[in-house]
């Protein structure tokens, strides 16, 4: 049997697939056209806030990584730490059916499966992390 450790530590490596989607997202919604569009200081929050989610990400895979065996303890910080990963990935994945529409950038087969791949993930992460802070 799969012990939450060890799904812990799949979502620590899956986080890092995560970054070559969003690696992809700037070219994909043209974001250089885009945000020539719009003042200096807008342009430079939006890859303020890209980077950071960056980092917020690769500190997420490096926690499930190093960090399984603690996240799966079930202690109280263990339990606050999943607890806030599994409401950013909830929240996030909300987002994508209430607020985001990709419909227009998902034009090729490959897209549509990237698009639906990381809602999937999204829904994993919720799941693994909810389930180590609520258990």
């Amino acid at each position: 049997m799969i012990t939450l450790q060890t799904l812990i530590f799949i979502a620590g490596c899956l986080h890092f697939g995560i970054l070559i989607a969003s690696a992809l997202v700037p070219q994909v919604l043209d974001w250089r056209s885009d945000l020539q569009r719009v003042s200096p200081l807008t342009r430079q929050l939006v890859w303020t806030h890209g980077i950071f989610i960056v980092l917020v990400i690769i500190g997420f895979g490096l926690l499930g990584i190093t960090q399984s065996a603690a996240l799966a303890s079930g202690d109280a910080l263990a339990r606050a730490v999943s607890g806030f990963v599994a409401i950013f990935w909830g929240s996030r994945l909300m987002l994508q059916y209430t607020w985001l529409d990709a419909r227009a950038y998902l034009t090729k087969a490959y897209l549509k499966l990237g698009y639906h791949s990381l809602t999937l993930l999204f829904a994993y992460f919720t799941g693994v992390f909810g389930y180590a802070a609520l258990r």
